[in-house]
């Protein structure tokens, strides 16, 4: 358990990919905060499995990640109750598909500030901690959309390329500072969220299951598979141990060829 002693802080954790970092980091010994929001009683469900997990400890927080106030109180609560954040996963988001000139203007604020512009201010209140241990790791989950673009959705691919260059300025910044900082470009995840798609695109469209998967879901994934939480989950792990220190500042593409076209 080579985290033990750890403490991770992870936004938009209380399902999907976030939730899968956060079981593997504490399956390593991290202590860990989750954010997001659910059913209280599945995020409580999920708090005491990470707990059991780490043998350790293991927190919610509700933090709006539209709302800096939010996401700095959120740190420090963390910092209070676990320590402060060793680790540091900016993975909330949300999506809005509409053609730019019809993209209402309110989801394009909402999609910069939970992606972007949370992973700034998570991002300042958590690197004073790391500096003064002299270690840490921050890990952005960007997006193949971090690195190409697809039509009809603007503010995604702006904030998720904002999130690219952002992580190689801060790695830029703490180089020298023990800290590694780095982006996790998935494609098509395969989620409980992607999986409840399928049926209605089934009817809407006329086709099998098999045609949904291939030729709409995974239409520009060369693997014509599904990215796993796990394969993401294991990145982030890998990019936690000191093998990893020297791989900073980088887009690591887990796309199954998405972005090789």
């Amino acid at each position: 358990m080579f985290l033990k002693g750890k403490t991770a802080l992870i936004t938009g954790s209380t399902s999907g990919i976030g939730l899968g970092y956060a079981k593997a980091l504490a399956a390593e010994g991290a202590q860990v905060m989750i954010n997001g929001f659910g059913d209280q009683t599945a995020i409580d469900g999920h708090v005491s499995e990470l707990t059991a997990i780490s043998g350790t400890g293991a927190l919610h927080s509700a933090a709006d990640m539209t709302k800096p106030d939010e996401i700095r109180a959120m740190v420090a609560d963390c910092t209070e109750k676990l320590g402060a954040p060793d680790i540091l996963i900016n993975n909330a988001g949300i999506q809005h598909v509409a053609p730019v000139d019809e993209f209402p203007e309110d989801k394009w604020d909402a999609i910069l500030a939970i992606i972007l512009s949370s992973a700034f201010h998570t991002t300042k209140a958590a690197l004073p901690g790391m500096k003064s241990k002299g270690w840490g790791r921050v890990i952005n989950t960007g997006s193949m959309h971090s690195l190409v673009a697809s039509p009809y959705k603007s503010a995604y691919n702006a904030a998720k390329h904002g999130l690219s260059g952002f992580t190689k300025t801060i790695a830029l910044e703490v180089a020298t500072k023990g800290i590694t900082v780095n982006c996790i470009c998935p494609g098509y995840v395969w989620t409980p969220l992607v999986e409840g798609q399928i049926p209605d695109t089934m009817k809407t469209r006329n086709l099998t299951r098999d045609q949904v998967i291939n030729d709409v879901l995974l239409a520009n994934q060369p693997q014509k598979q599904f990215v796993q939480v796990e394969q993401l989950a294991a990145l982030a792990l890998f990019l936690c141990r000191d093998e990893a220190s020297a791989i900073t500042g980088a887009n690591l593409s887990v796309d199954g060829g998405w972005t090789a076209q």
